[in-house]
């Protein structure tokens, strides 16, 4: 089922994937430089539902518009504020999640918005090279139980670089940012994948 949501930061989009027996929902969004056809994204919705989590893959506005470039960090925050109610409205609780700049936007806003948890997939701890412009607040500021899943190549950050906290990590040996692995890598992508929906759907029954 798809949904449209009106925020202030312009019609937001909302794709549902629907557990049977729904006693979570995890909801998603995308990075700055794609949307929610992400192959990890599009993974969890596939794998998540048979486990008794709904997945709602949310488009930012900028995405629906067909924009091209993210807006800054607080349009972000508002429009996934926007769409919070939608999400929160089947009464179950809600993990907060995304990807890069949409793991950001999770962190930032979870303890305001009442999530049970955050799910942050590929979180961009620093810019590429620069590991000095640290965003490790975000990410230890949550509030909330975490999960993190990181590439080890991730340019953006590497499992070894993040600071210790109150939070899990499951690493994709070799996967990049997007959890693309080498042709020479000793596992494939399917495999790659497994460890990404394997490791959300044993920590996600770790909720309560």
């Amino acid at each position: 089922m798809i949904e449209t949501i009106e925020t202030d930061a312009g019609t937001a989009r909302i794709t549902w994937r629907g557990a049977p027996k729904a006693r979570l929902v995890l909801a998603v969004s995308h990075g700055a430089g794609g949307g929610v056809e992400a192959r990890d994204l599009q993974a969890l919705a596939e794998a998540l539902p048979a486990h008794g989590v709904t997945v709602a893959l949310v488009e930012q506005p900028w995405r629906v518009a067909g924009k091209k470039v993210a807006p800054a960090p607080k349009t972000l925050d508002v429009g996934w504020r926007g769409v919070w109610p939608a999400l929160a409205g089947p009464g179950l609780p809600v993990i907060a999640g995304g990807r890069s700049a949409g793991a950001r936007v999770a962190c930032r806003t979870a303890t305001e918005l009442g999530a049970t948890a955050v799910l942050a997939l590929s979180f961009p701890l620093h810019p590429p090279g620069r590991p000095e412009k640290s965003r490790a607040d975000e990410l230890l500021g949550a509030g909330v139980p975490t999960l993190v899943v990181q590439g080890g190549n991730d340019p953006f950050g590497r499992p070894e670089e993040f600071p210790r906290g109150a939070y899990e990590l499951v690493e994709v040996p070799y996967g990049d940012h997007g959890f693309a692995v080498p042709k020479r890598a000793p596992l494939d992508q399917d495999r790659a994948l497994e460890i990404v929906t394997d490791g959300v759907t044993q920590w996600s029954a770790s909720l309560r």
